[in-house]
């Protein structure tokens, strides 16, 4: 038993690239037994990632598929099929994102695999929802971040449509359908019986942005045009101190005071645009200029003092690198070393969150490709024969 709060939960996982793997990845961080059923030619993220000591060992294949046990299967030979079909006759929870025409055709769907395991819960993660237009059309995360409005977003607050530089479609997406497999999970043991599940990206998506930026068009008819003017202020941002970069976020009357007060400004606290939280979110584009204008007087670590004494919200700006170096996270162990079988001593991301109840007890490397094929078919009834044969076949790797 791994402990965590999903510990004893299997999962079969047929997904690749990100938002499947960052959806198991969750699953596995908080107790679950995931096994990752992979092609012969292994997940797609093993080498279309740039960072690799190994092939098929990218550094992001690693951060997205700790705590997993790989097999390789192939599925399109009856062998390795009816091994996929044994898996999943045993788990709690089997999680795909292939198309679900593909599924059918293997048997895969819902109602087939709920014939033999009723207490199943099966998660589709899709492009696009059932019953639309788009319904069976291929995407990745830019497909999704340009049809849900993230990259319109962008264009409202930069002057051109842009993408947000993190596949944040499939991020945000896999983490949603972890939440709904909990949810499910809870509901099983409730009624005792499994349920399908679809999780749609671009859906989720259009509703992350529509809940931010639908504002007055919320309205019908709309009593004011879309969008949250202070998201989209090109002034949203790090602005300059006098050696670098700051951020800072004073919305209470208390916080902005405080801030007009250290810039020099103690007159804007009475200026019928800022002196309340109302007027200075209808007047984002004044008051971040006041911001720019103020915070250009002083170097980034003055500001910082100045504002951790007068408890206004901010924060240095970090760099990706500068992530490593963090004060805070070297606090809170955040970066921890780990040795890995094949590629050796790597950095990995520790669980953010806490459970009183208990947490995993063991961590595990992220796996080479089909690394337990051997161990997971033996444990799922396989002899050693059977094993090879498949092995000889090319049923299983």
């Amino acid at each position: 038993m791994s402990g965590g709060p999903l510990s004893g939960v299997k999962v079969v996982d047929l997904t690749t690239v990100v938002v499947g793997p960052i959806c198991t990845r969750t699953l596995a961080d908080y107790g679950a037994e995931v096994i990752k059923v992979e092609a012969p030619g292994g997940d797609l993220l093993r080498t279309m990632a740039q960072g690799s000591r190994n092939p098929g060992m990218s550094g992001k294949f690693i951060n997205f598929n700790r705590n997993k046990r790989s097999i390789v299967l192939d599925i399109k030979q009856p062998d390795g099929l009816a091994a996929l079909h044994r898996l999943i006759e045993k788990a709690d929870v089997f999680v795909s994102n292939v198309r679900p025409e593909a599924l059918t055709r293997a048997g895969l769907d819902h109602a087939s695999l709920a014939k033999k395991n009723p207490k199943l819960i099966h998660c589709s993660i899709l492009a696009f929802g059932r019953g639309g237009r788009y319904y069976n059309r291929p995407a990745y995360d830019p497909i999704v971040q340009s049809l849900s409005g993230v990259a319109g977003t962008l264009e409202r607050a930069t002057g051109e449509p842009r993408f947000v530089p993190m596949v944040m479609s499939d991020h945000t997406t896999g983490l949603i359908a972890a939440q709904c497999i909990g949810f499910a999970l809870y509901r099983r043991e409730k009624t005792g019986v499994g349920e399908a599940i679809d999780v749609p990206m671009l859906e989720n998506m259009a509703s992350f942005v529509s809940s931010e930026h639908l504002g007055a068009a919320t309205f019908d008819p709309p009593i004011g045009p879309s969008g949250d003017g202070r998201l989209l202020s090109p002034d949203y941002r790090p602005l300059p101190t006098r050696d670098g970069y700051i951020t800072v976020g004073p919305n209470t009357n208390q916080q902005a005071f405080a801030f007009f007060d250290a810039i020099g400004r103690p007159e804007l606290k009475t200026d019928p645009r800022f002196d309340s939280a109302f007027a200075r979110t209808n007047n984002a584009a004044a008051y971040f200029e006041v911001r720019k204008t103020g915070l250009a007087q002083k170097t980034t670590a003055e500001w910082l003092e100045i504002f951790d004494r007068l408890d206004v919200p901010a924060a240095r700006y970090n760099t990706i690198d500068d992530l490593l170096t963090d004060p805070h996270l070297g606090d809170v162990g955040f970066f921890q070393p780990e040795d890995h079988p094949s590629e050796g001593r790597i950095r990995r991301s520790r669980r953010a969150n806490k459970f009183s109840g208990g947490e995993r007890a063991a961590e595990t490397h992220a796996p080479r490709l089909g690394e337990h094929t051997a161990e997971i078919l033996a444990e799922a009834g396989y002899g050693e024969a059977e094993i090879e044969t498949m092995r000889t076949s090319g049923a299983v790797r």
